[in-house]
């Protein structure tokens, strides 16, 4: 799935739900607590990273690309 990008960056969190990988900004937080979200291929553990173009996020099973 790709998320085209128009600010210079998305929170983590926020990029979840509006892919839908997660109904709520509460899941997202359990997802990267649990380290179930990785970013670029490591683990996450901060809930509102600055997600920037170029950047790979993949957490249950599904994987978002950033343009």
């Amino acid at each position: 799935m790709e998320y085209k990008l128009d600010t210079e960056y998305i929170q983590l969190d926020k990029l979840l739900k509006i892919c839908r990988i997660v109904n709520s900004g509460g899941e997202a937080h359990l997802l990267v607590e649990n380290n179930e979200v990785k970013v670029n291929g490591n683990i996450e553990t901060r809930k509102r990273a600055k997600i920037r173009i170029g950047d790979a996020v993949e957490a249950l099973g599904k994987k978002i690309v950033v343009k």
